[in-house]
């Protein structure tokens, strides 16, 4: 029996190889920005890429690849452990020692959990690697602060439907790489369509152009919706994104168990991270129930920590858990409407100075000018002592109407 062959997906056939083939993220790439000149200078910092899928992160690193003087290796987060870092680091150690400098790149790194990450901390700090990561979670939540204190964060933006189109272009047009030799039929509407409804991600467009090609050479705009239909069952970064994430929003807050539940599984079984969904139930337990049912922020905070523990699909019934307490919880925006007056004021008196009284006295000076003087220390009183915590132009300002 014959070997099967498998052919190598247009999108990564297509994938730039320098700087010049690169479509989209000028204020990243454009002349004489900083990324393109350590580029093209071969001085690349250890720095994180993070933006949406299909906006050039792992790109950008094939181009870093290709035109780096140093070694480059890769690692997928999805696929690596502890071991493979370590066998790579030993690598990178010998290739020091020989003077050379070695690129690590680290796909989905937001996948590493912390030890993965402590690991990488010593040969960044030492030199023995430069770093690069790409991930589509907000590193401040998701890369340790140590790792990315020592590196560069770079935010790749959505690609525009005038990015997807020239991307799309350059594939039917390219006889090596593309599929230029297949005499495709698609006209210029089409195209553009296919463009607009690929979200901004260029590997679905690439994907769906491969796949429409496969089934005819001549393309319609019925050939596209049904090469997208997968992809477009839930856009993780398209409009639709938005639009169901209001939908749980609004569902929970309408105390509609139910219909909060349909958003939530739409979500999860379109590939959504749980995380980004524990991390609006986060939000949604102070801002639309607050003061109303304190422990529902607690519910939401273990439901992010269940997500973090097991991950999917393990983790959507903690969600599932959450998601029906916020909905039939009482509901209360006094904190929300509360906070959003106390920056009124901020924005209105600017910075008013501290009663005297309740400043910090930590020094002989400080005390010689009344910091902290006639201050009413509270546990010392049976009922609520009596004393003015307002700078003067707010004395008796309430934000909450208790």
């Amino acid at each position: 029996m014959a070997q099967q062959v498998y052919k190598i997906p247009l999108a990564d056939r297509m994938r730039p190889r320098t700087l010049g083939d690169f479509v989209g993220q000028e204020k990243l790439l454009g002349e004489g920005k900083i990324l393109r000149k350590a580029i093209e200078s071969d001085a690349i910092p250890s720095m994180i890429f993070w933006g949406p899928p299909g906006s050039g992160k792992t790109t950008i690193a094939s181009v870093i690849a290709r035109a780096t003087k140093g070694e480059f290796i890769k690692l997928s987060a999805t696929t690596s452990g502890v071991k493979d870092i370590r066998e790579k680091i030993k690598q990178a150690e010998e290739l020091k020692k020989e003077g050379k400098k070695t690129i690590m790149f680290i796909d989905e790194i937001h996948r590493f959990n912390k030890s993965q990450q402590d690991t990488l901390l010593p040969y960044i700090e030492n030199g023995t690697i430069i770093l690069i990561g790409a991930t589509t979670e907000n590193p401040s939540f998701e890369v340790n602060n140590a790792v990315l204190s020592r590196s560069r964060v770079f935010i790749l933006e959505k690609l525009s439907t005038d990015d997807i189109f020239l991307i799309l272009q350059s594939a039917l047009k390219n006889k090596e790489r593309g599929l230029g030799k297949s005499k495709i039929k698609i006209n210029e509407k089409d195209l553009r369509f296919l463009a607009e409804m690929s979200g901004g991600d260029a590997r679905i467009a690439l994907s769906a152009l491969e796949f429409s090609s496969d089934i005819d050479i001549r393309i319609n705009k019925k050939t596209i919706e049904e090469a997208l239909q997968k992809s477009l069952a839930y856009d993780k970064n398209g409009e639709e994104h938005y639009d169901i994430i209001s939908a749980l929003h609004k569902s929970m807050r309408g105390g509609d168990a139910d219909a909060s539940l349909y958003w939530l599984a739409r979500m999860l079984e379109g590939g959504e991270n749980p995380l980004y969904i524990a991390r609006r139930l986060i939000r949604f337990a102070s801002e639309d129930i607050g003061i109303a049912n304190s422990r529902a922020l607690d519910q939401a905070v273990s439901s992010y920590q269940a997500c973090h523990f097991i991950g999917m699909p393990e983790c959507n019934i903690n969600l599932a858990q959450a998601v029906v307490y916020m909905a039939k919880s009482k509901k209360s925006n006094e904190l929300y409407k509360a906070y959003g007056e106390a920056v009124k004021d901020i924005k209105k008196f600017g910075n008013l100075p501290v009663p005297l009284h309740i400043r910090n006295a930590p020094t002989k000076l400080m005390k010689d000018l009344d910091y902290g003087k006639n201050y009413k220390y509270s546990p010392d009183f049976k009922y609520q002592e009596k004393q003015k915590y307002m700078p003067d132009k707010l004395e008796g300002k309430k934000y909450f109407d208790f």
